[in-house]
């Protein structure tokens, strides 16, 4: 009995482990939107079988990081401007929530583990280390989420696709980190030190909304290009001129 259940939960457990690794590679944008993800190469890269991997295809579809089509296999997620934007929106209500509920709820050791994240953010900055910046942002973030001790926000919150959606979009050419983003996050933290659940809302929801915001006006720069390259001018009318966007406007949120 016991040698039948011990192979069921090898493959459980590579199953698992192939899940992982594939989905931190997803969000880790190392594949482009829409790159197509053959069972052969997967199996190879991460040692298990065509069928563990076909479940872990399955599964990672189901959750939305991976799209399947008929004829046109399984590839990578893209996602069009108005799934980006709803993705985003969403993402400043549960975040703005779970800070709300951290300075309710955070102890004097996770706010100590704030206070260093924020310092670590402080020297990146001054040093010029946008890796490094971006790495102890995330951290942040995920502290916030951590401190707010709210399971069902948390969970809720960890179904987004944010990540995603960043990488797709996201102006590598912009500033980063972005005027104002360290202000912000400071703006956070002091809202959580000193137990004040509205402004520690009104913070959160203030620095998130700016990526949506800046999404928007991203993809409103490069459709208005690209419609600005395709159509010609008409000879009876004047073309009107596209507003440029500046690097402030298409930075990254965080």
């Amino acid at each position: 009995m016991v040698d039948a259940v011990e192979p069921d939960r090898n493959s459980q457990t590579r199953q698992s482990q192939a899940y992982e690794g594939l989905r931190s590679l997803l969000l880790s944008g190392g594949m482009p939107p829409g790159t197509r993800l053959t069972e052969v190469e997967l199996t190879s890269r991460f040692n298990v079988s065509r069928s563990t991997m076909r479940a872990v295809l399955v599964r990672l579809a189901q959750e939305g990081y991976v799209t399947s089509e008929v004829n046109r296999g399984v590839r990578t997620r893209s996602f069009s401007a108005a799934e980006a934007a709803d993705i985003l929106e969403a993402r400043e209500v549960l975040e703005s929530a779970l800070a709300g509920k951290a300075a309710e709820r955070a102890t004097e050791e996770e706010i100590g583990e704030l206070r260093g994240t924020l310092a670590a953010m402080e020297g990146c900055k001054r040093r010029g280390d946008q890796a490094g910046y971006s790495q102890a942002n995330r951290r942040f973030h995920q502290q916030v989420k951590e401190a707010a001790h709210q399971e069902i926000l948390a969970r809720a919150y960890d179904t987004l696709l944010y990540p995603l959606v960043m990488r797709q979009y996201r102006n590598l050419s912009a500033q980063h980190p972005r005027s104002g983003s360290l202000e912000e996050h400071q703006a956070i933290l002091m809202a959580i030190v000193t137990r004040n659940p509205d402004a520690a809302v009104a913070a959160m929801r203030h620095h998130v909304a700016s990526a949506r915001r800046a999404l928007l006006l991203q993809t409103i720069a490069d459709s208005a290009a690209t419609l600005d390259r395709a159509a010609p001018p008409a000879q009876d009318a004047p073309v009107a001129p596209v507003t440029p966007v500046t690097p402030a406007a298409t930075h990254a949120a965080d």
